[in-house]
């Protein structure tokens, strides 16, 4: 492990320097990968994977556009593609990339799947932590492990793709075989990890919810929404209100952070966004910290996993969600955004 210092903490991380690819390949040579679910996660990791020389199988509900997505993408039905249960059986490393909600309504098919020694693999605690909730309490005759992407399941394939892979987090549960711990590092370097940090179960899945719904997606998107309503709400058109909410964060502001760090990005603006940022910064921060911790105090009470679970496991939920994802689609400041995008120049070039 190389040793790094984070802001004055110094942690334990995990490199391809450290652990190489050659070696996670030694590990898992004589392992089956099944990788269930082809939805979100399930492509990029199944296929950096084989692109690195593994063993992969995957298992999806027969029929689906997921299963077709999986034949469109090389997977031979019978060969290398197979039912969920079956794909189950054929591999010893069972890499569970189902939903959060799937992953419980399949758990009673497919934990008698599992063999002695074969590792359980998440790419996310929800299940394991909440398992009174999902009930999936796996056999002691397995390890199981997490190796967690920071990233969507699109990133973790386009990063590998350009060489820069993604930061995943990793974790063991439960050591049955001795091997767990080199297992989980084996997945992560072959899934295309950039580097990789220790965590546990419960502290992934509760950065991780308070995350997406918090700076990542839920706080982000409310922050955009309130800015552009009050640049509307005082005259302002909609191109003017998008651009200086969204583009020029998207376009140019973040991507200068993810170069240097926010005080780079301080530092290459004008003089008059420094210091209105640098005045602000503290209200902003003092103003949502109590939402923010409200929210972790929901993700650590399982609150906010009945919430998904009852959502999801609801007959007419992929209606409401439809409903509600065009309602963000269909609003000003997001049909503003697509009419921005399109007078992109690399957009103008294409039409």
């Amino acid at each position: 492990m190389a040793k790094i210092d984070f802001g004055g903490v110094i942690e334990d991380v995990v490199t391809s320097d450290e652990f190489s690819l050659e070696r996670a390949q030694k590990v898992l040579e004589n392992e089956t990968v099944a990788v269930l679910g082809y939805g979100v996660q399930g492509p990029g990791q199944a296929l950096n994977m084989i692109d690195n020389g593994i063993k992969v199988i995957v298992g999806q509900r027969e029929g689906g556009s997921s299963w077709q997505r999986a034949v469109s993408d090389g997977f031979v039905p019978g060969e290398t593609l197979f039912p969920l249960e079956e794909a189950a059986e054929k591999g010893t490393i069972i890499q569970f990339l189902v939903s959060d909600a799937g992953q419980m309504a399949i758990w009673p098919t497919i934990k008698p799947c599992l063999k002695e020694a074969d590792a359980l693999s998440f790419s996310h605690g929800f299940s394991i932590t909440y398992r009174e909730q999902t009930g999936a309490n796996p056999p002691e005759e397995v390890d199981v492990i997490m190796v967690a992407p920071k990233g969507s399941g699109r990133t973790v394939r386009s990063n590998f793709l350009n060489g820069s892979g993604i930061n995943s987090s990793y974790a063991v549960f439960q050591d049955y075989t001795g091997r767990a711990k080199e297992r989980a590092l084996a997945v992560g370097i072959t899934i295309g990890s950039g580097y990789l940090f220790p965590t546990t179960f419960k502290k992934e899945v509760y950065s991780d919810l308070l995350g997406e719904r918090g700076v990542l997606m839920g706080c982000l998107a409310g922050v955009m929404e309130a800015q552009y309503d009050i640049l509307r709400k005082h005259g302002h058109s909609p191109s003017e209100a998008f651009n200086e909410t969204v583009e020029e964060l998207t376009q140019s502001l973040i991507r200068l952070v993810a170069e240097n760090g926010m005080d780079w990005m301080y530092a290459n603006c004008s003089t008059t966004a420094q210091r209105g940022a640098l005045d602000w910064k503290p209200r902003f921060r003092d103003a949502v910290a109590p939402l923010f911790e409200e929210l972790y105090k929901s993700v650590v009470s399982g609150e906010e996993t009945k919430i998904v679970l009852e959502a999801n496991g609801a007959p007419e939920y992929r209606e409401s969600l439809r409903k509600e994802l065009d309602e963000i689609k269909n609003s000003e400041m997001w049909r503003a955004g697509a009419a921005v995008r399109s007078l992109r120049p690399e957009k103008r070039k294409k039409a």
